[in-house]
């Protein structure tokens, strides 16, 4: 039957009920991630937008994109008017992207870094692409919004982390390039394999070490204090000489110094080192390794503390609890104690161990955070054994040290709850002097006048002066000034001619002695570290990135007489000055530079 001229007719195409049918499209609700997106962005900000927040901001930066991202996928699947199907292809993209990233990244972007960094960049870059594409009605728009997360999963997984900066800011850096530590450690060992043994008098060096200028952590007093030698502060005229710089593996250790030798830690490959450097070359001279490597996506790699110099040893703790001492002479281990299993912890503290060993009176005193009675533990010096155990904070990356106040000699540890005073011999306590800190404290106690202890304490909570008094029951604390303008974080202060200088968060600050108000505030250098070159009234200031920077110690006001660029990257380590020599490191570099002298 032929067909009829109607039938002969093309027909109209309709649209399908489904995909296809324009009706069933509707633009994207765009306003809701526009907000969250730039919020989300403002997080990383907070702790520098808030003056006197708690230490505990720092959850904010670190953890309030990642919260705000899981609001902008709620966005997206309950109220952002895209198909159903689209909601379900823009999650199991996200999510998809993020685990082909974990399978495939490098170990340093695991962990904490999938939340703080992985998870908010992806979503991020999801909710861009929502909004970039938010009145296109087909599915090219959830396409869009995939394919931008699926290149920010994939930078996440093209680069690798040594931790993050004072602001939270993460260092990174391409996965395939060398590490810094792979390149000291062949540095370092071709220098070894050059050198040549000079003959040494092991009676003579042990003698010479018993005077040695700076034998444990923050100098002979544990102020931060160089006397003895009156500097030159023009450093336009006279800036500091470069001597020699060497690669050295990561750490956050400084140095102690004793008869020309160098005494750190540093992380080499899978081991974590004690090494001793020759302080006029910087050749290395011994090291001695633990097998451990520790790893924290936030604090970066490698040791925290430093080490001491006593009794012609090293003493030096572990970031994973590994306490050593070694020959001073040659590295040779005397005994090995497990800080773990001495305080019944089965893993490190957030940020690793960081005390730098207390030796005093025959004994090796160092913060656990044990429970109960284990919170400080104190080894024999002979065999390493344990001596004594007591109670502290469980959360400190400071360390013990010997004090004399009132006329008697103690230990000190400041902790989350406060300050610990303990007898040596003992560790019978003497005074529990309550001054909470939310989160962590990694500052030292300063004495002054004989009577009165200086706690700093750190953002939220700030630094304050405590005057002690005997009673029955040992020693009483009462506060006399408590000043939120000098907020140190992991930075240790200083005290000179009746002010107290270091840094208010991240700028540099002086308030003063008496009463804890502030003289002035200035310099913006991070999160670095400073040195008091007390004879002459000059501060050297270490700054996060690795400038050298030269200060007059004045309450008049911020005063800057020179600037080096000493390092390239991120300096958290505490400086030394011994003679007219500075010995600085970072976790990449080591070097030394001559300061011209006023003599």
């Amino acid at each position: 039957m032929s067909a009829t001229p109607e039938s002969a007719e093309p027909q109209e195409t309709q649209p399908r009920p489904g995909i296809d049918s324009p009706a069933r499209w509707r633009p994207l609700r765009v306003w809701i991630p526009i907000v969250l997106v730039p919020l989300m962005a403002l997080m990383r900000f907070v702790p520098t937008l808030v003056p006197n927040a708690p230490t505990m901001i720092w959850m904010v930066a670190s953890f309030g994109p990642f919260l705000i991202g899981l609001v902008v996928m709620l966005w997206w699947v309950l109220a952002s008017r895209a198909r159903w199907f689209e909601r379900v292809l823009g999650v199991l993209g996200v999510v998809g992207g993020v685990a082909l990233e974990q399978v495939i990244c490098d170990p340093s972007m695991r962990g904490p870094l999938l939340v703080v960094m992985t998870i908010p960049l992806a979503i991020a870059a999801f909710a861009i692409g929502a909004i970039l594409a938010g009145r296109t009605l087909s599915l090219r728009r959830t396409w869009l919004a995939v394919g931008l997360a699926l290149l920010a999963t994939a930078h996440s997984a093209l680069v690798r982390t040594d931790g993050v900066w004072g602001d939270f800011s993460f260092g990174v850096d391409w996965r395939w390039k060398p590490t810094a530590e792979q390149l000291a450690d062949e540095e370092i060992r071709q220098a070894a394999k050059s050198s040549v043994d000079a003959p040494v008098d092991p009676q003579a060096l042990l003698a010479s070490l018993e005077g040695a200028p700076w034998p444990r952590f923050r100098g002979p007093q544990g102020n931060s204090a160089q006397t003895g030698r009156r500097f030159d502060g023009d450093w336009t005229a006279h800036p500091p000489r470069e001597i020699w710089r060497h690669r050295i593996g990561p750490a956050w250790s400084s140095f102690v110094v004793g008869a020309d030798r160098l005494f750190t830690q540093e992380q080499r490959l899978e081991d974590e080192v004690v090494s001793c450097y020759d302080a006029k070359t910087g050749q290395p001279i011994w090291s001695f390794a633990t097998p451990s490597r520790f790893f924290e996506s936030l604090g970066g790699l490698g040791p925290r503390g430093t080490p001491t110099l006593a009794d012609g040893s090293i003493y030096a703790l572990g970031a994973e609890g590994i306490l050593v001492r070694v020959n001073a002479v040659d590295g040779t281990l005397v005994w090995k104690a497990d800080l773990k299993e001495a305080s019944g912890r089965t893993e490190p503290p957030m940020w690793g161990f960081s005390c730098s060993p207390c030796v005093d009176g025959g004994l090796v005193v160092v913060h656990a955070g044990g429970k109960g009675d284990k919170g400080i533990v104190a080894f024999n010096v002979t065999d390493g054994q344990v001596a004594w155990t007591a109670p502290a904070g469980e959360m400190s990356y400071s360390s013990v040290q010997k004090i004399t106040l009132l006329d008697r000699e103690l230990l000190c540890l400041l902790s989350n709850s406060g300050a610990h005073l303990l007898e040596p011999a003992t560790g019978k306590s003497v005074s529990d002097y309550a001054f909470a800190h939310q989160g962590y404290r990694a500052c030292q106690a300063q004495v002054i006048d004989g009577n009165k202890l200086l706690i700093p304490a750190g953002l939220g909570t700030g630094t304050r002066l405590v005057a002690f008094s005997a009673n029955d029951n040992g020693l009483e604390g009462k506060e006399l000034w408590t000043s939120l303008e000098m907020k140190p974080d992991y930075n240790d202060i200083l005290v000179h001619d009746g002010n107290i200088y270091g840094f208010d968060n991240a700028i540099f600050a002086c308030i003063g002695l008496e009463d804890g108000k502030r003289k002035w505030k200035g310099g913006r250098y991070a999160k670095g570290q400073a040195l008091l070159l007390a004879d002459s009234g000059l501060i050297v200031v270490v700054s996060e990135k690795g400038e050298l920077i030269l200060l007059r110690a004045t309450p008049e006001g911020h005063e800057e007489l020179g600037k080096v660029e000493a390092l390239s990257d991120k300096t958290w380590n505490h400086p030394v000055v011994v003679d007219n020599r500075l010995y600085l490191r970072n976790a990449e570099e080591i070097v030394c530079y001559e300061l011209a002298t006023a003599d």
